[in-house]
This record gives structure tokens, C-alpha cells and sequence, in this order.
């Protein structure tokens, strides 16, 4: 297996609609698409070509049982553990007059537990949510699942900047490297709280821990520091839509690349490239093969 991913699966509900009254109703546009970080990453890691596998809990439901199909639809093997006394997660994405509100219900991927994972990960690479790592009561199943990792690269992502500022940095640092992993991966905001830097400075920080750092820069591109080099590459001309989920496709291509041997230089260039193509778009997936 080249990558392993461990965390959140979720449906994401999107709904734009004009300005509603209180208790009004009116029309607008709903959508329902497959999600979460762990997710995202694996579906786009297989779609580069890697071999993937998402562990995570489900809800006994509707949602779990669509999530299920949709990521064996797209080559992904889904290792997903199903609870009957939760519902699947989900993230509810209001655009109204042009304003947008996010409501997340982590639902079962809150009730992740060691027994829904393998004694141990072997695989090119792995990647933990961080999410598991930075809200309770997951932040112990995500550090058991980075010290039952059994790959090349062991990779955790920063998540969410207020959340690592909740959590502590030296605390989320310290804590998942002293668990196993020996990757990190964070936006330029993340890496910021962090480290107290950004670009190249940040991933040169953070590489004094981790052997593979990444710094996500946007429309910048994104630096990698590996075994204490620096690699950077420029992202390409895009017209932005939505950047939702694109950070998560950057990941599992970088390191379901890397897992399977790819030069870290072209990894860096794919992982940017497959980020660009969901920034472009409305959609957190690729588009499925119609074969």
C-alpha cells in the first residue's frame, strides 16, 4: 500500500440560497458530496496513481453506507468502522447573499477508537488527521495510530490554526514526533502559529523536527524541507472557486507519491498541481472515471 490515511469521513452538505427571513422559506441550491480530510486525501493520492486506504468511523446510516461506495468507486480501500449509535459526520456549508457559515458535526469520527484500527501500518506512507490529534476524546487514538505507523513516512496535518493555537504548538509538536511521526504539513497560517514563521523559514523550523516538512503558500506555491534541504515550487495561474479540501488533496498526493518512490522535486510539483485543480473547482473530488 502506498499511502494510509487515519481520521475524518464526512458528507459535506453545501447550500447557497438569497437572503432568508426568519422562519421564511425560499429556493436554492443544495449539494451533497463526499468529504472529509482523510478522505480527500486518499481519494486524490489514488487518482495520482497510489494505492490507498482510509481507516474511520461511520455512522450505521445513510451517509456511512454512501461514503463507502463512493470511495471504492474512486479505487480507494475504505477500512471504515460503522456505529450504529452515531450518525456519520457532517459538515454543513451555508453561502447565503454571498456570505458563507460553516456548522461541523464530527459525529462517529469523534468516536474513533484503537480497536477500529490494525495493529500496524505498513505502507509507503501514512497520514493522521489532525483533527483526531487536536479535539478530544480522539487525541490518544490518533497518537496510538502514529506509533502503530510501519511507513517510510509518517505524516500528521496542523488542521486548523485556531485549534493548534487551542491545543498548544509545542504541545502538537512535541506530542505527535514523540508518537512517531516524522512529517508535517501545514498552510501558511498554521505553520505560522507553529513556528512564528512562514515559507521557507517555517518549513526550516519545523524540519529541526520532522524529517519531511511542508509549508502550503496558496497561490505562492508551496517549501518543502526534507532531511534539511529545501525544495520550493511555484503554483500555477488559477481562477480560485473554492480552495476547500485543497490543501487535503496536496497532501496525499505528496506523500502517495513519495510513498512509492516519486523524485520529492515532481512530488512537490504534483502535490501543487492536484491542490490548484480543487481551488479551481466546486468540488473537494476529482472527477470520477466514467469507465
Amino acid at each position: 500500500m502506498d499511502l494510509i490515511t487515519v481520521g475524518d469521513v464526512m458528507v459535506d452538505v453545501h447550500v447557497e440560497a438569497p437572503a432568508i427571513k426568519r422562519g421564511g422559506d425560499v429556493h436554492g441550491r443544495v449539494r451533497l458530496q463526499p468529504a472529509g480530510t482523510s478522505a480527500n486525501a486518499a481519494v486524490w493520492a489514488a487518482w495520482d496513481g497510489a494505492s490507498a486506504r482510509v481507516h474511520g468511523r461511520v455512522g450505521g446510516d445513510l451517509g456511512g453506507r454512501l461514503l463507502e461506495d463512493a470511495l471504492a468507486e474512486r479505487g480507494v480501500e475504505p477500512a471504515l468502522a460503522f456505529d450504529e449509535g452515531a450518525p456519520t459526520g457532517t459538515m454543513l456549508v451555508v453561502v447565503e447573499a454571498g456570505e458563507r457559515s460553516m456548522v461541523a458535526d464530527r459525529g462517529a469520527n469523534a468516536r474513533l477508537e484503537p480497536g477500529d484500527l490494525p495493529s500496524s501500518f505498513a505502507a509507503g506512507a501514512v497520514l493522521v488527521s489532525g483533527y483526531l490529534v487536536l479535539q478530544e476524546p480522539t487525541t490518544d487514538v490518533a497518537l496510538e495510530a502514529l506509533r502503530r505507523s510501519r511507513a517510510t513516512f509518517t505524516g500528521v496535518e496542523a488542521a486548523s490554526w485556531p485549534l493548534v493555537e487551542s491545543f498548544g504548538a509545542a504541545a502538537f509538536i512535541d506530542r505527535t514526533a514523540d508518537a512517531g511521526a516524522d512529517a508535517v504539513f501545514a498552510n501558511d497560517r498554521e505553520a505560522e502559529v507553529l513556528t512564528g514563521a512562514q515559507g521557507r523559514e517555517a518549513a526550516r523550523r519545523l524540519g529541526e523536527r520532522f524529517r519531511l516538512a511542508c509549508v502550503k503558500r496558496g497561490a505562492e506555491g508551496a517549501v518543502m524541507s526534507l532531511a534539511g534541504s529545501l525544495i520550493e515550487t511555484r503554483a500555477g495561474q488559477i481562477d480560485e472557486i473554492d480552495p476547500t479540501g485543497a490543501g487535503d488533496a496536496f497532501d496525499g498526493v505528496l506523500l502517495g507519491a513519495l510513498g512509492r518512490g516519486v523524485d520529492p522535486a515532481e512530488a512537490l510539483g504534483r502535490a501543487c498541481r492536484a491542490g490548484a485543480r480543487v481551488a479551481a473547482s466546486s468540488s473537494t473530488w476529482p472527477e470520477a472515471d466514467p469507465s
